[in-house]
């Protein structure tokens, strides 16, 4: 009964252990970026995360009508 807690509690144990070995092991250890903003060959591309792209649309084109913004959905696609 009791191995049945423990094993369990062990493999969970080792598991947290491994995926923050960088931050528990390293100086200034950090998670990886793995936001689409922070990924450089994307970013080269010129795709960014859509909170992002959004927030530059509205820049660019300021409010837009309902049906201004469907033909400009359809012009798109």
């Amino acid at each position: 009964m009791l191995y049945a807690i423990i094993a369990p509690a062990v493999i969970i144990f080792i598991a947290v252990l491994l995926l923050g070995f960088r931050i528990f092991f390293f100086r200034n250890g950090k998670f990886p970026n793995i936001h689409i903003g922070g990924n450089k060959a994307l970013s080269d591309k010129g795709i960014d995360c859509a909170t992002t792209q959004h927030r530059e649309a509205q820049k660019k084109r300021g409010r837009m009508s309902v049906p201004d913004m469907a033909n400009e959905i359809t012009k798109n696609f």
